[in-house]
Order: C-alpha cells, then structure tokens, then sequence
C-alpha cells in the first residue's frame, strides 16, 4: 500500500500536522467523520495527537494497560475508532484498558520514536508492536510522497536511524523539516528507489492486476527479506531489538 492510497490529500489535509520529531502526527482533539468508499468513518483523537479513545495519562485507570504501535492498520484507516482490532482487544479483556499509538504511513523507525517520546512517561504492562511487511522499506528513506490539495506530489520529511557495524542506531533528521513542493527542475527525492517505484504504479492498478502481474513475473515486492545480510532487514532488526530491550 503506498503513502497516497494510505493518506489521500483530503486525510491528510484534515487530520494530520507537522511534527518536528516525528514528521507528522495527527491532531489533539479531532472529533470528525471522513467520506470513505463504505459510507464513511469516525476518527477521534486523544490530546497526545493519536487515534486513541483514551489520554495518555501517567498513572492506569485500570488494573492494566496495553500500548499498541504501528501504521495504518493499526490507527485504524477506513474504519471507526470501535472496529480496529486495538478496541476489540480491550472488549476481550476485563479490567484492561488499550492504548492505540498507530500512524498512518509510518516506518517501525517513527514508531519506536513514538514510544521513546510518550510511552516512557506513562505506565503500561505491555506492549504490541504490529510490524507490517513494508515497513522495512519505509525505514530506510527520508521522505515519503503524499499529495497536495491539488494532486501534485508533496514530499513529506521523516526521521530515520542511521545502523553502525556494532549494531547501534543514531537518529538523524531531527527536527524533521517542512513538507516541501520541489522545483520544476530538480530530481524528486528517493522514496524508496526504482523497486519502490515500480511497486507503486503496480498498486495504482488495482489489486487483480497487481496479483496477475505478481504471478506471470514471479515478481518479489519485498527482496530485502531475501538475505539477512541486506541493510534494510539489519535496519528492521536492530530498530526491533532496541525496542524490546527498552
């Protein structure tokens, strides 16, 4: 799934702001409802900027409380607060309360940012950390191209972690610059390269014709995880690694 099918400019121009560390984040306090293909769906916001029905308080306001991280499937894209699997989770669990740091678009480097940032201040139990596949393509770029009002692409700056032979990751990027248009005459940044290109005009057809086209070609979306020894997989797994020794 590409940043335009995640974040159509009418979501993004409504729900999301600038944010220095993270790139972007929702906005605090949103009560709104967005047109979608299946009738439309409420979003609601928590005052930290996340799609979450409850406050990152520092103490629990129950016996226990589980973090939950990751991108759009995780904050829930083309469905109500209610029906995301961070909310069925809290039904099924008596006495427990389900906080949901998901963002749309984001790489697995933006999320563990996101628990550096708010989750240490807070008390919780636990932690969900849903990895999509492609993240591991997300992690190594510095800009992801969304679109403007009028379709034009916007390229939007990220954070990322730069990966040392011994295993160590440092932040760079930070505080993550403004969206920006680039000039008729200059290159467009790399978003993922020509692998990633390819991907995209795939999608854009449709998920019958990418399949087919998967199928004749043999065509592997992902090679980074086709060798351990690639920097994208040693990326994924140091940023993970990290993560759970927090």
């Amino acid at each position: 799934m590409n940043a335009r099918a995640e974040a159509p400019p009418p979501l993004h121009r409504q729900l999301m702001q600038y944010d220095e560390l993270l790139g972007y984040r929702f906005v605090p306090g949103l009560k709104v409802r967005i047109p979608h293909e299946g009738g439309g769906y409420l979003v609601k916001t928590n005052g930290a900027g996340f799609r979450c029905n409850h406050e990152a308080t520092p103490r629990k306001s129950r016996a226990r409380r589980v973090l939950v991280f990751g991108d759009s499937y995780t904050a829930g894209d083309g469905v109500s607060n209610g029906k995301r699997y961070s909310d069925v989770l809290e039904d099924n669990l008596s006495d427990t309360e389900v906080l949901n740091f998901g963002l749309s678009g984001s790489g697995t480097d933006q999320q563990y940012l996101i628990y550096r940032e708010f989750a240490q201040k807070i008390e919780f139990d636990a932690v969900v950390i849903s990895v999509l596949v492609e993240n591991i393509q997300r992690n190594v770029v510095k800009h992801r191209e969304w679109a403007d009002r009028e379709g034009a692409a916007l390229y939007v700056p990220k954070p990322w972690f730069e990966l040392a032979d011994s295993g160590a990751i440092a932040l760079q990027g930070v505080p993550v610059p403004q969206p920006f248009h680039r000039e008729a005459d200059q290159p467009a940044p790399d978003a993922g390269g020509l692998l990633s290109k390819a991907r995209k005009m795939v999608n854009g057809m449709g998920p019958e014709f990418k399949d087919k086209v998967q199928k004749l070609t043999r065509f592997q979306p992902l090679p980074e995880y086709d060798s351990a020894d690639s920097h994208a997989w040693k990326l994924l797994r140091a940023i993970l690694l990290h993560w759970i020794r927090k």
